[in-house]
């Protein structure tokens, strides 16, 4: 495809062309292109063939799979795996996927493209045995026009190598294969460009709106031509909310242009992070009378504005990001980037606190920021982890940095701007060598080349450290004379930061905010900050501080032994220090059988931890947190690891512990709080926080807030009864059979009144009966080595997880759990059309 632009600019005062304009006020025709969703009847083989990309080569004894497929989460986790403990200790390598297309006669002169929402990593597409193009990066989606290879009235054979091999390439688990969407189009050679309409709002408040709108427009036909382009606005309810001037445009043949336009809208319907009314731009081109092309647009009309005094404004509105930085994986899911389960991630985070997430340290999904436009969920949406050097991984993506910086980034900026949850750009994390020329030179070519595909939103940067001496922020004091040896570093980092709308601070946001008086327009984002609490206290007292997101949001895959806590001498843990008497790092092969980060406000699962409560409470989303330390044994000594805190649990059962000393620990936003166990006041208190000893007794232990001397709220910890059976809870059981929807279902060991008991172990055994499958499994317990593709697992607190995948066949699908010594447990789910699978 060839891109050279024309710029046609029509003022919405000049509205002599409204009446034509209105036809887009009746009911929008079917668009004239064709969009598929190719997910189903693919064929994988985890190897490699020279002869795979053929048209004539034999895949009938390949597997048959639908996507998205991560090929690393059904395997073994094991201590010999590439990826090592920066993986999760799973495999990678090579594959191959095929694919069947058949492609209709009268496609023949059509434009026929796909896009690859994320393959990770090293594709190479083929098709008919000709390789079309590669694209290295795992994380960033990419258009492949088919057109010239493509027999139009034939069968063609669509085949893609996936080479993960290079071992070690990510600091996190990747995982392996097209892990996200492929979506096929066939258009007429003048179409749209792909990722090519970029919807804008000016301004926004309750009473008006102006609505901008560029869409670039190709002709990829033989003869020059002249089009007109359509644009509506409809509402969340479906209905016309205006109409903008048509614009022509003259079109060389195999060259694009660009139009304009904009419009006015009273009382427009407000997308915001409390009321996130989504609405939509259709925009049509027709060559005379006849419809070309049609695109949907789904936007957020909200007016988004940064300032060091009002901080972060919606509409108006001034926002504090309580952010938390995710991995893409989903648990025991790995990779797979199906719709429900990034939907089900944004309701967790949303439900846990959080207002705001990043994207660490990767561009997300699709699917993930249209759950986070539905839900309103902001969206720090994140580039690279690296650029020129890399950073512990030979093969990480300084390899090809230097060559597909732009085209990345462009296809970030570009497929994402039009979400009104991304409220933030990164370029990058902790980027190796920033303070060095590489730094001076790429953060701002790589902010500049961000604002050029989107002025609208702000750039920042994860940058790690603080170039001066510690004494150089005491009390805003000015910077001392640094070192000559410093001086290089020092300009480098103030290149970056002024390169910036925003500065993003990892670690060092206390140094930033201390020097404010030296900069007192700058405005700072706390990017990354200890678990469980982060920076609060320096968001919430400045408004020049808009926001901080905590290491991390979520237990995740890779990365091992982060935040682990284990006691000194165990012969089941890895040691802490190495022969060289340094600790050990986390993501190092020696910490098998680690496979995740225990640093997350939530675990691996997606249940809340008891330190998501304490950040609640000191952040103000909720006035009470009651938990129980990990108690010691005697002659034992506990170890916490960096990015961990102590153990606690919410649980008051503990058996073996009758009689001695349990540490419950107390955090509220009350100016009193009263500790009760049996309705026996243990202990009464002022303040904010307390970490009060008593001795343990099975039966209640009750946290009351006191205000004005009266008990208002309360919180419990009750004894649970040992366990008498399983029970099984779907987050859903009425879901869509489609091939992609998913029921959660958590199983517990339960007492005889229903309650879970924190300490069962149980194996469980699985049974499904109807046209489905269990498309992952597991625990969170992040040493587990148990499969996460499989019949049974482990309980770990009395917990843990089955998801239940659809087929596109309708109908009942029964579950059922057995464990010894446990009364069994059956559900079922009922997969239906998808018209007809609507929740309550």
């Amino acid at each position: 495809m060839i891109y050279s632009k024309l710029t046609i600019t029509i003022p919405y005062h000049k509205i002599f062309t409204l009446l034509a304009g209105l036809l887009l006020a009746q009911p929008v025709f079917a668009s004239p292109r064709v969009e598929q969703v190719l997910d189903d009847n693919w064929k994988f083989f985890q190897g490699d063939d020279a002869k795979a990309s053929g048209s004539s080569f034999d895949d009938s004894k390949w597997q048959p799979v639908t996507l998205p497929h991560d090929w690393s989460i059904a395997g073994p986790s094991e201590a010999t795996n590439g990826m090592g403990g920066q993986g999760g200790f799973f495999p990678a390598g090579l594959g191959w996927y095929r694919y069947q297309l058949d492609a209709p006669a009268d496609w023949k002169g059509k434009s026929v493209f796909l896009e690859f929402e994320g393959v990770y990593q090293h594709a190479e597409i083929f098709l008919n045995g000709t390789s079309l193009t590669s694209h290295p990066y795992g994380y960033t989606s990419f258009i492949v026009d088919l057109s010239k290879a493509l027999k139009p009235g034939e069968k063609n054979v669509l085949a893609v190598k996936v080479d993960n091999s290079e071992q070690k390439n990510c600091r996190w688990y990747s995982g392996s294969g097209i892990y996200r969407h492929v979506r096929l189009f066939v258009t007429d050679p003048v179409h749209l460009v792909p990722y090519g309409i970029f919807v804008t709002v000016p301004k926004a408040d309750a009473s008006a709106a102006s609505i901008n709108i560029k869409a670039e427009v190709i002709n990829e036909g033989s003869a020059a031509t002249k089009v007109t382009v359509k644009n509506a606005l409809f509402g969340p309810d479906g209905k016309l909310i205006t109409s903008f001037p048509p614009a022509e445009i003259a079109l060389a043949s195999l060259g694009s242009g660009e139009i304009k336009v904009d419009a006015a809208v009273n009382t427009p319907p407000l997308w915001s992070p409390e009321n996130p009314l989504l609405s939509k731009v259709v925009t049509q081109i027709y060559l005379g009378d006849k419809l070309v092309d049609e695109v949907t647009t789904p936007i957020g009309i909200r007016h988004l504005a940064w300032s060091a005094d009002k901080g972060m404004t919606i509409n108006g509105k001034t926002y504090k990001l309580n952010g938390g930085c995710i991995h893409h994986d989903n648990g025991v899911l790995g990779a797979c980037a199906f719709d429900r389960a990034e939907e089900r991630k944004i309701e967790i985070l949303k439900a846990s606190g959080f207002n705001a997430i990043r994207t660490a340290h990767n561009p997300p999904s699709p699917a993930l920021l249209d759950a986070c436009d539905r839900l309103g969920m902001l969206v720090m949406d994140e580039a690279f982890d690296c650029w020129v050097n890399g950073k512990h991984t030979k093969y990480d993506y300084h390899t090809v940095f230097k060559e597909w910086w732009q085209r990345d980034l462009d296809s970030m900026v570009r497929r994402d701007r039009n979400h009104p949850s991304v409220v933030l750009w990164s370029i990058g994390n902790e980027i190796p060598n920033i303070g060095g020329a590489m730094g001076g030179e790429f953060g701002p070519k790589l902010a500049d080349r961000v604002r050029w595909n989107d002025p609208t939103r702000p750039v920042t940067n994860g940058i790690l450290g603080w170039p001066y001496p510690k004494e150089a922020v005491a009390s805003g004091a000015p910077q001392p004379t640094p070192d000559p040896k410093d001086l290089e570093k020092i300009k480098n980092y103030e290149l970056n930061w002024n390169s910036l709308d925003i500065v993003g601070s990892n670690y060092a946001l206390a140094n930033h905010v201390k020097d404010h008086e030296q900069h007192p327009t700058r405005i700072l984002v706390g990017t990354e900050s200890p678990p469980p609490l982060g920076m609060s206290k320096e968001v919430l007292e400045n408004s020049f501080v808009i926001g901080d997101f905590v290491w991390s949001a979520q237990d995740y895959l890779g990365e091992v032994g982060v935040g682990r806590s284990f006691y000194i001498g165990d012969p089941t843990e890895p040691p802490f220090q190495a022969k060289n008497g340094m600790p050990v790092m986390h993501g190092s092969d020696s910490l098998f059988p680690w496979r995740g980060a225990n640093c997350g406000n939530i675990d691996l699962l997606g249940f809340q931890k008891a330190a998501c409560h304490r950040r609640n409470v000191v952040w103000g989303t909720e006035k009470l947190s009651l938990a129980v330390k990990e108690p010691v044994p005697e002659g034992k000594t506990l170890k916490v690891v960096g990015w961990g805190w102590w153990p606690t649990f919410e649980s008051w059962t503990w058996p073996g512990y009758e009689g001695k000393t349990l540490t419950a620990e107390i955090h509220s936003s009350y100016g009193k709080f009263r500790l009760y166990l049996n309705d026996k006041l243990i202990a009464e208190k002022g303040g904010t926080s307390a970490q009060i000893d008593l001795p343990y007794a099975p039966g209640v232990l009750k946290l009351v807030g006191v205000q004005n001397d009266k008990e208002v709220e309360s919180r419990s910890l009750e004894t649970v009864g040992a366990p008498t059976a399983l029970k099984l809870s779907p987050d859903r059981s009425l879901i869509h059979a489609d091939g992609q929807d998913l029921s959660f279902v958590t199983v517990e060991a339960v007492d005889a009144k229903g309650r879970r008991d924190p300490n069962a172990n149980h194996e469980v055994r699985f049974t499904l009966n109807g046209s489905g499958s269990i498309a992952g499994l597991g625990n969170a317990n992040l040493k587990s080595t148990e499969p996460y593709v499989g019949t049974r697992c482990h309980l770990y607190h009395g917990r843990a997880l089955v998801v239940i995948r659809t087929t596109r066949q309708t109908g009942s699908l029964s579950l059922t759990a057995k464990s010894e010594g446990l009364a069994e447990a059956k559900i079922t789910i009922e997969a239906a059309a998808h018209t007809d699978a609507k929740q309550p």
